[in-house]
């Protein structure tokens, strides 16, 4: 999987087995939704698939980082009286912001792009250039 348990230690692992309440399924039904979330947010671009299966050091630690603010900030909204949830929520948006960033062209991951179908890489940039044929309008 894209995300690692290793990848939570910014909380630790006592504060991430109070997170998902002691079952390892919470925090996969998290991360499940963290990657749906970035995927619907960069499909139209990058090529998700393969982004999610870089292992390790391969991946794209910005992309590591947002996927693990807005899976912990799904644990956090099911925790009793939330607890812990202004650090959280701060983080998941600014996880968002860092996606819209992303989206708006402000931001280049290092993740692959979306290929053409005649093998053309960043098939879908939204900026092209190039120019129509040449015209001679000598009559």
């Amino acid at each position: 999987m894209f995300i690692t348990e290793d990848d939570y230690i910014q909380i630790g692992t006592e504060a991430l087995r109070i997170m998902q309440q002691s079952s390892p399924d919470n925090r996969l039904a998290a991360e499940q939704r963290a990657l749906s979330r970035i995927a619907s947010a960069l499909r139209g671009r990058y090529d998700i698939q393969k982004a999610f299966a870089c292992e390790g050091e391969r991946r794209d630690a910005e992309l590591v980082g947002c996927a693990v603010d807005i899976a912990l900030y799904h644990m956090s909204a099911s925790l009793p009286q939330k607890m812990g949830s202004e650090v959280r929520e701060k983080r998941y948006k600014d996880a968002i912001e860092y996606l819209k960033e992303i989206q708006a062209g402000r931001v280049i991951p290092d993740i692959p792009t979306v290929m053409g179908p005649d093998g053309e890489e960043d098939f879908h940039n939204p900026i092209r250039y190039g120019s129509a044929a040449r015209n001679e309008y000598i009559w």
